[in-house]
């Protein structure tokens, strides 16, 4: 089997392509410019000589083709496009079309070629908008609130056209927040297991935040990506909400990250007006009894545990720096 990860040197691409490889796929990534990336996290994951790359850009229709044309995938994930709600507002016209386009382009490539390509796309809980008291399920409309949640928006409702137009096996995974180490610090989950082991470590620093009453179903990363994979192996293509069920404060996450590590977080953040979005969500809560009960997939980590796996991997790579 091959697999083409799109987006494979970041978080979700990175732990995708390790667990391809695990199950004995042929794993192929993308990137803007596959020469000039240094692919950190596929060297993280020690995989990066495993996963052969080649320069792909989402937005050129023929760039997309070609990469079809030359792999011959029998499945494809596309995980590629900006990625950050907060660079959504500043970037909104990169945002959509990185994640509109592109969606469109690989599935006109793959009606194209006319081979049994199947499709995953990257969805977000970023589209169904504040949830309130109830979880949003897979038939919960959506209100998208940046510009980011937008063009997810619209990439679902391409990929739901495409399977029911013209028959291709596509379907899109809303994943609520997930995290790991491999979260850049612009995510406010890393910055804050950053900063947090850095003042346990004897930093002076204050640690700057926006909102934190916002309330959100937080997972493990590295066991979400099995649920897009069972997504593609089941025999009619579907969507579904990836989550644990279980919804916290930012606030928790705080304490949790800062009781690991023996610290009172009051005494270490700043609340930041500043760094408040305009349109935020409130509450994110996910329902993920649809992939429970058809793809047998079912979270295992809940917030307090992404924590602490977090703050493991950040004090095991600063003491192999100092080594």
């Amino acid at each position: 089997m091959k697999a083409l990860v799109c987006g494979v040197s970041g978080q979700d691409g990175s732990y995708l392509a390790d667990f391809l490889l695990k199950k004995g796929y042929d794993v192929y990534g993308t990137s803007r410019d596959a020469q000039a990336s240094s692919f950190k996290n596929l060297k993280k994951l020690g995989i990066r000589n495993n996963v052969e790359v080649l320069s792909l850009a989402l937005n050129d229709f023929r760039s997309v083709l070609q990469a079809l044309n030359k792999i011959q995938p029998d499945e494809i994930y596309n995980l590629a496009g900006q990625s950050s709600v907060g660079l959504s507002i500043e970037q909104p016209v990169e945002t959509m079309e990185s994640i509109t386009i592109g969606t469109l382009n690989f599935l006109e490539a793959i009606r194209f070629t006319g081979k049994p390509i199947k499709f995953y796309n990257a969805g977000s809980s970023e589209c169904m908008g504040d949830t309130g008291t109830k979880a949003a399920d897979e038939n919960t409309p959506f209100q998208p609130r940046s510009p980011y949640a937008v063009a997810k928006a619209s990439a679902y409702w391409i990929v739901a056209n495409y399977r029911e137009a013209y028959d291709i096996f596509a379907c899109t995974g809303i994943l609520f927040n997930h995290e790991s180490p491999l979260r850049p610090e612009r995510f406010v989950t890393r910055k804050i297991i950053s900063s947090a082991c850095r003042i346990a470590s004897g930093s002076n620093e204050k640690l700057h935040l926006g909102n934190i009453d916002i309330m959100r179903d937080w997972g493990w990363a590295p066991e979400y990506v099995e649920g897009m994979w069972l997504m593609l192996q089941q025999d009619k293509a579907d969507d579904y909400i990836i989550a644990t069920g279980q919804t916290n404060r930012l606030e928790d996450f705080i304490a949790t990250a800062f009781s690991t590590l023996g610290l009172n977080w009051k005494q270490h953040v700043i609340i930041d007006k500043s760094l408040y979005r305009p349109t935020d969500i409130a509450i994110g809560r996910g329902n993920p009894q649809k992939a429970r009960k058809k793809l047998g997939w079912n979270a295992k980590y809940q917030m307090k545990d992404v924590v602490k796996m977090m703050i493991e991997d950040e004090k095991h790579w600063k003491d192999s720096k100092v080594d």
